[in-house]
């Protein structure tokens, strides 16, 4: 081996080293920087404790006979689930919640608002056959209506004002 090339080696082998500890310093300085700061005003922070308490939360609890059960909860899953959208206060409101998204464009066979042509042989068969289509579902030739419009919570009051407000733009 030449002396330049020893020479090229040694200096090379230097600032190499010389990388590699200035890499472990600047790591150990983020870590130090991190620890005082993010990581304590993330575990004080409000919003990042609840969710970890409710990640936390068993998904279940067992009742067993004969032991105290007196401090499982019983919760009603009908009341909680009042935290989705709101029901539709009319049938034009359940029209632009829900119908308009498929009878707008004619998506899967349905009936578009405004075509007449369309709406005159459905209509004719009844308002009763068209509550019963809408709140159960109907697969015809032309395409299917799912149960409610797929949104299988809502009564059937609110369905049925959605037939008649459609029924009626339809006339």
């Amino acid at each position: 081996m030449s002396q330049q090339d020893s020479h090229f080696f040694n200096t090379f082998s230097v600032i190499i080293g010389l990388l590699v500890v200035i890499t472990i310093l600047l790591l150990a300085l983020a870590r130090v920087v991190g620890a005082n700061t993010q990581v304590v005003h993330q575990r004080v922070d409000p919003k990042y404790v609840a969710g970890v308490a409710e990640s936390i939360v068993p998904f279940a609890r067992v009742a067993v006979a004969g032991q105290d059960n007196s401090a499982l909860v019983i919760v009603d899953t009908k009341a909680s689930a009042g935290s989705g959208p709101a029901l539709p206060e009319d049938g034009n409101a359940a029209y632009e919640m829900a119908c308009k998204s498929c009878h707008g464009a004619g998506i899967a066979g349905a009936p578009k608002s405004g075509d007449r042509a369309s709406w005159a042989p459905r209509i004719a068969k009844g308002n009763d056959t068209l509550y019963k289509h809408a709140i159960e579902g109907f697969t015809g030739t032309a395409g299917m209506m799912p149960a409610k419009g797929g949104r299988t919570a809502w009564p059937d009051e609110i369905i049925r004002a959605a037939v008649d407000h459609m029924v009626e733009i339809n006339k």
